[in-house]
């Protein structure tokens, strides 16, 4: 039977949907075609008449999971505003163990950077790509500007909180098994040394 175009155009969404997903779940060597395809209800052999092969599929895949933004994962409003109380609230959402213990459902960055590291190539330019935006936007809410080009110094300032947030929260999720309360404590000394620096004169 024949697939309409807007039946393979979702069809193709609900794969990139479930790769993107699933990668940063389990990482890119922990993750089969076969995986993706039966979390996305299709067959494995459908995969490749949408992808010439999987590393077009990673690529892909990680560029939409860049789509994510740094929001609530408890179900307080969206909306976060901007300025101290944007970062305040986008720092309490990012080091929480909804967060660490949900990276399907969370930050790219956190969950596939060493994956991406060591790929290198094409991966690592969607990956700039990515992290590039997530600058952007980060110092546009850390200097309330709805458009436009942040500042030098917002820039400077929001890649030092995301990486602070990043590489605190893989941290967290390293430790979580193994020791909990160091992975709370983790979790808890950087909320509180961002959102207090934050308010810092």
């Amino acid at each position: 039977m024949k697939v309409s175009k807007a039946q393979s155009a979702e069809n193709r969404q609900g794969i990139l949907d479930a790769a993107a997903r699933l990668y940063r779940e389990h990482g890119l060597t922990g993750v089969g075609v076969a995986d993706i395809t039966r979390d996305a209800g299709l067959t494995h052999g459908g995969l490749y008449r949408h992808f010439e092969n999987k590393d077009a599929l990673v690529r892909e895949a990680c560029a939409r999971a860049f789509d994510w933004t740094i929001t609530p994962l408890d179900g307080m409003q969206k909306d976060m505003g901007s300025g101290e109380a944007g970062l305040a609230a986008r720092v309490t959402s990012y080091l929480s163990p909804q967060h660490r213990d949900h990276p399907g459902e969370g930050c790219p960055a956190a969950a596939l950077a060493v994956d991406a590291a060591r790929a290198g190539g094409e991966l690592s330019e969607v990956f700039a790509q990515g992290i590039e935006r997530n600058i952007e936007r980060f110092a546009r809410v850390l200097e309330g500007l709805d458009q436009g080009e942040p500042s030098a110094e917002g820039r400077a300032r929001a890649m030092n909180i995301l990486a602070t947030m990043v590489g605190g929260l893989a941290l967290a999720r390293a430790t979580a098994a193994g020791r909990p309360a160091l992975s709370d404590e983790i979790l808890a000394t950087l909320r509180e040394h961002l959102i207090a620096g934050s308010k810092a004169p």
